[in-house]
């Protein structure tokens, strides 16, 4: 099995070969050439992001600056707006359903590291599965870790570090994110 595959499979794997190497290095090329792009060259930029993150649905938006690690691990559904400044570190799959708004300066981690240290000095890592359902709004500079899954119609409040699942129907924050409200899913403001 190649580093990629153990990578994209959430098993340990060393980053500093040279397929792994190449393709962040593709990317990093990707998102600068895409956070210079004159935001009215729409046509250009949407280009970009689709060889970026190939697999989306229709209108995904994202302002730049944004960064990520490989891109293909990004799954976007559809209808999607990301804000200024978001991270996305991308060695495994990353899933945002249909309907999410992303405020700025969020950072969405997959990438993960042993605990003993032995072991983490010989700079092997992992990763851990993000999934983010629909009709969800994460609230600015929120933290998002490996593992997460956050529920559909959730709300994550502004500056919240969410290190656990979060259920369909709440309005979490904090650090760590915890719930504070459960929501109606009638209208309301």
């Amino acid at each position: 099995m190649t580093e990629k595959e153990k990578m994209i499979r959430g098993e340990l794997y060393m980053g500093s070969g040279a397929e792994l190497s190449g393709e962040h290095l593709n990317s990093v090329r990707l998102c600068r050439e895409y956070n210079a792009i004159d935001p009215v060259e729409k046509g250009k930029r949407s280009e970009i992001l689709k060889e970026l993150c190939p697999v989306q649905g229709d209108n995904v938006h994202i302002e730049g600056p944004f960064f990520c690690d490989y891109g293909y691990n990004i799954h976007f559904g559809n209808n999607v707006y990301i804000n200024y400044n978001c991270t996305i570190l991308d060695v495994t799959t990353v899933t945002i359903g249909n309907d999410v708004l992303i405020g700025p300066s969020v950072e969405i981690y997959t990438a993960a590291h042993p605990v003993q240290w032995k072991q983490r000095a010989t700079r092997i890592e992992f990763g851990k599965p993000v999934f983010i359902g629909n009709n969800v709004w994460i609230g600015g500079n929120t933290t998002i870790c490996p593992g997460v899954s956050i529920g559909n119609r959730t709300i994550i409040g502004a500056g919240s570090v969410v290190t656990k699942d979060i259920p369909d129907d709440v309005i979490a924050a904090g650090n760590p994110a915890r719930i504070i409200k459960r929501l109606d899913t009638e209208y309301s403001l």
